[in-house]
């Protein structure tokens, strides 16, 4: 079968390249086939080091980035199915349209392997594509506002109850990770190459077992929760006839059973699903076509009894910002509520994810019918950035509101730790295939900084993740129910915690620098 398939794909080398970004991406959950990711991967890098030019590699790396990038991000184009202003087969075609332009930052990591290693042993090879890999998919979560969806680390992070090779983040964090996986893919699929099969078996069992290391039970934690999953697509939570019903099912997922003592506990619900404007001081308008008795302290109060005493309420909201009588923005917020109906802290989420809940260059693009897939003429603005939240008694809360999860090095203040994440979103807009890569991307981030995270969502996949990335309870896509137990306590700060993506730049030199090391031994 390798005598067949070399040829042909020296022959035709930028067919196989798409069609191996494509396979790659099956790496991802929810399929989770990572020994394909790293043969496809591993088999497009011989490719990409046999290119007759710089651009020659570049162009290679850019086909296959391309068709990888698609298939993983094929989550947004069911979003399109949800806005009625832009038709469904437009998210067909901002996939590729956005593919192409995700695609240059391996491109351009294939091109400098190839630049630095031309001629060279493929570890030469393997460690400056490791390298140049760490720093192109940094650069991709921070320019142009970042796009981190889908490090390719994602593809080694392990069953539900195992971290897998993803328990190297606290060491490495996720674009180190990433870099230390091309350069695996690259070697073995070399050793297959030159038919060193023992090696290549060795090196295969080693990684399955690391993939697949049980790490038993963990400790448990000394304050109670319950994690709502009210089941509410798109259609329900935007349509007002739907607010009451919706509140009432919040409502019943969320009570407190009758025979239990009054004791300390955290409610969390999901992103979107309060439609209630809880903040005093905004034009009637708005109050009388969402709030609950068209009264922001009505509607506390009724959250309050839904809670019931020793209840600490965590629920997505929507806060405003007026200028008289005039509406010139809103923060998607995660509003704290205690027992009594007040309001005692909130968070502003900070990453807005462009065109979803603002439109940039709005006077240009509005006027041309490209609106924002959240219907409205209001963008949302940006908070200040990861907050603690000084909770009391019931401890130090880190809040990210959905999307924000996915950026590595960006979830925690670093000067003020919390003890626990609390990660509402909606997933419901997303289809079968981005709310099991979300999930994963906030167990990646609960190992990287040794902390649980609970995560509520709309329509699944909710759950509770410890500090270890294993998810202690979970409800799947399209399950109504709530969880409730303790929350898993926070582990010491990690490497990573205390270094952030400083430490993705220290590998990447050293992944570099390797690669030099090697060149020049050779040399000798």
């Amino acid at each position: 079968m390798l005598n067949r398939a070399l040829p042909f794909a020296l022959a035709h080398p930028r067919l196989t390249l798409l069609v191996l970004g494509g396979i790659s991406a099956l790496g991802f959950p929810p399929f989770h086939l990572w020994p394909l990711a790293l043969l496809a991967l591993g088999a497009a890098a011989v490719l990409i080091r046999f290119s007759p030019t710089v651009r020659g590699a570049f162009l290679r790396g850019w086909l296959f980035a391309l068709a990888h990038f698609t298939v993983t991000n094929t989550w947004i184009a069911t979003a399109f199915t949800h806005q009625d202003r832009m038709p469904a087969i437009l998210g067909w075609l901002a996939v590729p349209l956005l593919s192409t332009f995700l695609a240059l930052y391996p491109a351009i990591a294939f091109a400098a392997a190839y630049r630095l290693a031309r001629g060279r042993s493929t570890l030469a090879y393997a460690l400056a594509l490791g390298g140049a890999w760490v720093l192109t998919e940094w650069l991709r979560a921070t320019l142009f506002t970042g796009y981190a969806w889908g490090p390719f680390s994602l593809a080694m992070l392990g069953p539900f109850d195992r971290p897998g090779l993803a328990g190297l983040l606290p060491l490495t964090g996720t674009y180190a990770l990433s870099g230390i996986a091309v350069v695996l893919a690259a070697m073995l699929v070399d050793q297959v190459l030159r038919r060193e099969w023992l090696r290549f078996g060795i090196a295969s069992v080693l990684l399955a077992v690391a993939m697949y290391w049980p790490v038993g039970a963990g400790r448990e934690g000394e304050l109670d929760y319950t994690l709502v999953q009210p089941d509410l697509d798109q259609d329900e939570l935007n349509d007002p006839r739907q607010y009451e019903p919706s509140f009432l099912t919040l409502a019943a997922l969320s009570a407190r059973p009758p025979a239990s003592e009054p004791e300390r506990r955290l409610v969390l619900w999901p992103e979107g699903v309060l439609p209630d404007y809880l903040r005093e001081g905004y034009p009637e308008r708005f109050y009388a076509a969402t709030t609950a008795g068209r009264d922001p302290a009505f509607a506390r109060a009724r959250l309050a009894r839904v809670i019931g005493e020793g209840g600490l309420l965590l629920t997505g909201t929507t806060d405003l910002e007026v200028d008289g009588d005039t509406v010139t923005g809103a923060y998607n917020v995660v509003t704290v509520l205690n027992d009594q109906g007040e309001i005692t802290g909130s968070y502003r989420k900070a990453h807005l994810v462009p065109y979803g809940e603002y439109l940039p260059f709005r006077d240009v693009l509005e006027p041309l019918g490209l609106s924002r897939l959240v219907a409205g003429s209001i963008d949302f603005h940006p908070g200040p950035g990861p907050q603690t939240l000084d909770l009391g008694a019931y401890g130090r809360g880190g809040v990210q509101i959905c999307y924000e999860i996915i950026f590595s090095g960006q979830v925690v203040d670093r000067t003020n730790r919390p003890d626990y994440i609390v990660n509402p979103s909606i997933d419901g807009w997303f289809g079968p295939t981005g709310p099991p890569q979300h999930l994963a991307q906030a167990r990646m981030r609960a190992i990287e900084e040794g902390l649980p995270v609970l995560r509520s969502t709309t329509t699944g996949i909710s759950g509770v993740i410890d500090a270890r990335g294993v998810v202690r309870q979970h409800m799947g896509m399209g399950e109504q129910a709530r969880i409730e137990g303790k929350v898993p306590p926070a582990g010491a700060p990690t490497l990573f915690a205390r270094l952030g993506n400083w430490l993705a730049l220290i590998w990447a030199l050293a992944l570099l620098g390797g690669s030099l090391v090697v060149n020049r031994r050779r040399r000798v």
